[in-house]
């Protein structure tokens, strides 16, 4: 049980190491998640976590690959350079895509490029802008209805370059062809529960299967951007998925609440572990569980060859 719980502490570290992140869903901050987690995985056997890159502009079915998004220094600062809030404090504070923008303004128009959640008044959202080049900021609702009447430097350094979107992905080949296939995504920046929960989960499970001695099924995991990282990976892989996958999972806000908000949070996510863990009943059946923690409910599902 030591082991065990050693386990969970590593895990917990892991994610520890991604939260800091500035990740999106191209970047230098993907690439860097995508090493961290390479490193923890390991090679055995010749086989360990490659990445794939895809150059901006590619298209995928009616979808374009976008520009790389790169992004150095923001902040907002008052007249008297006392800056308001930091990308470099928190990278949420910053939308994410945001062109580049180096003006003095009036607090009205100031507030025209901030986002808050009202309804959540001292949280940071997390907002983005893919798609549609502009910029803006993100603080709490309180702290934008704090701000006095003045001037304001808005200042972000950042461009948008023709560079390439990046996934991992790691097969564990098995007895059969048949697959079960397990996505994660690696495009929110500092975000526990929602992003680094997921990626640590599933490295933890790739270094489980690799680890048992016999596996009837293959084992795909891929570690993508949201939305356009599935379409992109979908339209290189779509033929092969279809025929082969006989299971698939996403993996994401992996971290339980109730009833299990008294442990720790290395312990929790021990749990869940152990909870997606697979295990053979039979030479001809394969059995795993989860546990949905919203609804607080379990589903059993068995796949028979």
């Amino acid at each position: 049980m030591k082991d065990e719980y050693e386990k969970g502490r590593q895990i917990f570290k892991l994610a520890g190491a991604l939260y800091p992140i500035c990740r999106s869903i191209t970047g230098p901050g993907v690439r860097e998640t995508l090493i961290i987690l390479s490193d923890y995985i390991g090679e055995e056997n010749g086989i360990g976590l490659t990445l794939h890159t895809v150059p901006s502009g590619t298209k995928v079915f009616d979808w374009t690959v976008p520009k790389e998004w790169l992004i150095r220094e923001a902040f907002i600062e008052d007249e008297e350079q006392k800056r308001i809030i930091d990308f470099k404090r928190n990278n949420l504070h910053v939308m994410g895509y945001s062109t580049p923008v180096d003006e003095w303004v009036e607090l009205d128009e100031l507030k025209k490029h901030i986002y808050t959640q009202p309804d959540m008044p001292d949280a940071i959202p997390y907002v983005t802008s893919y798609y549609k080049e502009r910029f803006g900021f993100c603080m709490s609702e309180e702290q934008k209805n704090s701000l006095p009447p003045g001037k304001f430097h808005m200042y972000i350094d950042s461009e948008l370059i023709d560079g390439n979107l990046n996934y991992g992905e790691i097969i564990l080949p098995g007895e059969t062809k048949g697959e079960v296939f397990f996505s994660t995504y690696i495009c929110h920046p500092s975000m526990a529960n929602n992003e680094c929960s997921g990626p640590a989960l599933a490295a933890e499970l790739i270094r489980y299967v690799r680890s048992l001695a016999r596996r009837k099924y293959t084992y795909r995991f891929i570690f993508i951007p949201e939305t356009i990282g599935s379409i992109t990976y979908l339209s290189r892989n779509l033929k092969h998925l279809k025929q082969f996958v006989v299971a698939g999972f996403n993996l994401s806000c992996a971290v339980m609440t109730e009833p299990i908000q008294s442990l720790s949070p290395a312990t929790q996510t021990l749990w869940r572990i152990e909870c997606l863990k697979m295990r053979f009943v039979t030479a001809r059946e394969f059995r795993y569980t989860l546990f949905w923690s919203a609804v607080r409910t379990k589903d059993s599902i068995t796949l028979r060859g």
